[in-house]
């Protein structure tokens, strides 16, 4: 069900905010349209589009929200399906949805700001700010491009945590780490190893540094500001979701229901919308919350070993496309939800994709968008044909394969 269709060349009521809220921003980084770039390529862009969000939705079973930018304009906004499958209440663009691990990007970027501040330093060590830690030669660099090592809480608090009911905190977290040191994956700075533990930890650093609950901080120092005011962090309040909160589904469209992990905030927990998400990818255009340097170093991104086309800056994955252009980009997957956001800088555009059905549909589909949004060359195209030709034809294996098969 399409919600929302949309293009236009006078400026949504969206697109009016954001430019009212950065019109007195000094440093503001531009983008030139082309002339390429007119109402009509729009129009057609915004239409096929919505012919590929429709298929997935009839024919793959997408259920979410979606938008899609292109030099800081909307071309396409647009919900399919249900907020709640059993109630069967229609989602809308102004559906908040849980971002999972897209909520990494606030995290760091709370940290970001507290460095500016002077408040913390990116190679402090985590005992500066919890002594009790058990973990010796972790930084907070480490724990923002995930090279801490530390086990996964979400592993290990199965075992250790003794009520299921009760809500677990990030300082629960850290107890629990302090009194049964579980132990960790690799040795510190050594390989990258995704961690929910180390962005968990970092909302803990985030509260100890800015003298104030992380949710607090958060509301204030960036919702707030940028005025996403259908955005929020998890509560255990939060018993029943709001009218406008979708519900989180199975991929067999039953109702999942909250535990006692998601409390735990800075990997995950955030709730916000795509027009939410729009505003902050305009935000971050700006010097609105930190410097261009300061964002230049967490879009840079360090090695994945495992992925050689892929680095992690500071909440973001960095990567470059096979079109030449180099993005920033982040999925999600929790409890019910997934979630998606890809930055193109080079033409200011943006694909935000928010589900709560996660089926597997969100994967081909914005693969199958981004190939529109960004083609690649006829030549790129060719090579990548090629190598996947080259990779399926099958190969004599050597004796040494062939006893390691064995």
């Amino acid at each position: 069900m399409l919600c929302l269709f949309s293009v236009s060349c006078q400026e949504s009521s969206l697109q009016e905010h954001v430019h009212r809220l950065f019109s007195r921003e000094v440093t503001r980084q531009q983008v030139v349209v082309p002339a390429s770039f007119t109402p009509a390529s729009a129009r057609h862009l915004s239409s096929q589009l919505d012919s590929v969000f429709n298929y997935f939705h009839k024919k793959r079973g997408f259920n979410g929200a979606v938008l899609v930018t292109k030099y800081d304009k909307v071309i396409y906004e647009g919900a399919f399906g249900y907020a709640d499958f059993y109630h069967k209440d229609h989602l809308t663009t102004q559906t908040a949805f849980q971002l999972a691990s897209v909520s990494k990007q606030f995290t760091a970027m709370a940290v970001m700001m507290l460095q500016e501040q002077g408040k913390l330093s990116y190679d402090d060590s985590v005992q500066q700010y919890i002594p009790s830690f058990p973990y010796k030669g972790i930084t907070i660099r480490s724990l923002l491009t995930h090279r801490s090592g530390l086990p996964n809480y979400t592993y290990f608090s199965d075992k250790l945590w003794p009520n299921r009911k009760a809500p677990m905190t990030n300082e629960d977290v850290l107890h629990l780490m302090e009194v049964y040191q579980p132990k960790i994956y690799h040795k510190p700075n050594t390989q990258f190893d995704y961690s929910n533990t180390g962005y968990c930890l970092l909302a803990a650093i985030v509260a100890h540094a800015s003298d104030m609950p992380f949710a607090t901080f958060m509301q204030t120092q960036i919702f707030e500001p940028l005025q996403m005011t259908h955005t929020f962090t998890f509560s255990s309040d939060l018993h029943a979701p709001p009218a406008e909160v979708a519900t989180g589904h199975t991929g067999s469209r039953q109702k999942r229901t909250t535990d006692y992990l998601d409390t735990v905030l800075g990997d995950k927990g955030v709730f916000s919308t795509v027009g939410d998400l729009y505003k902050w990818d305009q935000a971050l255009y700006t010097d609105k919350l930190v410097k261009r340097e300061t964002l230049n170093e967490a879009f840079t991104g360090t090695s994945m070993e495992k992925k050689k086309n892929e680095a992690y800056g500071f909440g973001w994955r960095v990567c470059q496309l096979d079109c030449g252009d180099p993005v920033v980009f982040h999925a999600g997957l929790w409890h019910g939800y997934t979630s998606y956001i890809l930055r193109n800088p080079k033409d200011h555009s943006a694909l935000i994709i928010l589900s709560n059905l996660p089926n597997g549909s969100l994967r081909p589909l914005k693969n199958e968008v981004q190939q529109l949004l960004y083609p690649a060359p006829l030549q790129q195209v060719a090579a990548n044909k090629q190598r996947k030709v080259a990779s399926a034809r099958p190969v004599k294996a050597s004796h040494r394969s062939q006893k390691k098969a064995s």
